[in-house]
């Protein structure tokens, strides 16, 4: 481009040039072989290299979901879609789209821990006082809080207590994570459920917070890491040659009546 001619986009992701590509200044000729698929997506996407604590965290974060069944939404419409439009992609898009508030993003989880946590640190008030008030404000408004609680854990998720065990070890733990338990502890003892668990989200919301994710990096992080199990789905589906799947009559319950379309109309008044 001549010098001096407006740039219609500005970007410090990647360039690519006669000689290589450049990931974040860095030339992947270098990167290829030499720094794991962990931290190139750290690089890529917090801009800096990572040390190798937070590259050992990222992989557990990519490695936390992998693949959540048929149970989940985002698996039954991949398979769906995929039954009609029998294209890979085609099935991820629709995984993709069902991942959102109620399922799979940690995108909400990590918005609440990061606006009370900046709340907290300008209020001047102690961690346990804060998260006290904070608490008792949600209750008044019937708010809930996003991480906490699961279908079957009580007492303690096994997952968040596998996670906030790598963090510590690997260095990113910090006063983001443990401002988010001091709310969770909060809450249990206002609403006196002690086996409200702190679930696997919540954990992860609140260590990528601490690593300096934003909400919305989060969600695509989310995502990132249930591509091995959709592509395995996906694959599946297809390989088994079924054809527009569809629901069985027995799984669907029609509640209106019959009705009577000439006297109706008749009521209305039309001719």
């Amino acid at each position: 481009m001549p010098k001096g001619t407006p740039s219609h986009w500005v970007t410090g992701v990647s360039e690519i040039s006669e000689s290589d590509i450049f990931i974040r200044g860095y030339a992947m000729n270098e990167l290829v072989g030499t720094v794991p698929f962990s931290a190139i997506t750290y690089l890529l996407i917090r801009g800096e290299l990572p040390t190798p604590g937070q590259a050992r965290m990222m992989d557990v974060i990519l490695s936390s979901i992998l693949d959540y069944g048929l149970q989940k939404s985002g698996t039954v419409a991949a398979r769906a879609v995929v039954s009609v439009n029998p294209v890979m992609t085609a099935g991820l898009g629709a995984a993709v789209l069902a991942a959102g508030e109620y399922a799979l993003s940690p995108e909400d989880t990590g918005r609440f821990i990061a606006e009370t946590f900046a709340k907290w640190q300008a209020s001047g008030k102690s961690k346990e006082e804060a998260a006290t008030a904070l608490v008792s404000e949600l209750r008044a408004a019937k708010k809930r809080v996003p991480g906490f609680g699961h279908q079957v854990f009580r007492y303690v998720d096994p997952r968040s207590q596998r996670l906030k065990a790598l963090a510590k070890e690997q260095g990113v733990w910090g006063e983001a994570i443990e401002w988010y338990e001091a709310v969770h502890k909060a809450f249990q003892d206002a609403t006196n459920k002690p086996e409200l668990v702190l679930n696997d989200v919540g954990m992860l919301a609140a260590i990528m917070v601490q690593m300096g994710f934003t909400p919305q990096e989060m969600c695509g992080l989310a995502l990132l890491s249930t591509m091995p199990g959709l592509i395995a789905h996906v694959s599946e589906e297809l390989q088994s040659g079924v054809r527009n799947r569809l629901i069985p009559d027995s799984h669907v319950e029609y509640e209106t009546p019959r009705r009577d379309l000439a006297g109706e109309l008749t009521k209305l008044g039309w001719r």
